[in-house]
């Protein structure tokens, strides 16, 4: 875990030397040219947050529930322009329909990025059941996803899975795994 809150627990900014999870993606999206990052508010995912809001190459909002951000990033792809999503493992759990209707049938290349809930530690039962079913929901709809756990993988992981969604024109999800991410911390 010591390892987790290193990477977490870096302030340095994009750029300047910083190896952490969130500046990796970061990179790793503005390389690739993905600037638009509709997300739900996650705790996990905040680090990313901040510094995707904070670079003005990224046009960064919140919106409401997953379902809407896929659309935005669907529609934005029908019009040029790529597109990623921020969700926890709770809020991938309300994107089954939207997936097989919209992303899959009308090849989309969805790059969606999950922050892990329900394992290592975790303390609300739903998210365990949640967790349990998003993978067999992706292998259902035959959706590529690659699950996280270490720093030295995280930037070959996703630089590769977007050039193959954007290629294959077909959804991925990169789940980023507590042992990556430092999961969330409860205070007592």
């Amino acid at each position: 875990m010591a390892i987790a809150e290193q990477q977490t627990s870096s302030q340095a900014g994009p750029g300047s030397g910083d190896r952490s999870w969130h500046s990796v993606v970061l990179q790793t999206l503005k390389r690739n040219e993905i600037s638009l990052i509709p997300y739900v508010p996650d705790r996990v995912l905040t680090p990313l947050i901040k510094n995707l809001h904070a670079d003005p190459f990224f046009t960064t909002f919140a919106t409401a529930r997953e379902e809407e951000a896929v659309g935005i990033v669907s529609g934005a792809w029908m019009g040029g322009r790529r597109g990623a999503v921020l969700m926890q493992t709770s809020g991938f759990a309300t994107l089954a329909n939207t997936l097989a209707s919209l992303a899959v049938p009308y090849q989309i290349p969805l790059i969606m990025f999950v922050s892990e809930r329900g394992t290592l530690g975790e303390f609300n039962y739903g998210q365990s059941l949640v967790c349990r079913t998003m993978r067999p929901v992706l292998d259902s709809l035959a959706l590529e996803h690659h699950t996280i756990t270490r720093l030295d993988e995280l930037e070959f992981i996703a630089d590769r899975s977007i050039k193959q969604a954007v290629t294959t024109q077909a959804p991925v999800a990169l789940i980023l795994n507590p042992l990556l991410t430092g999961g969330k911390t409860f205070d007592k």
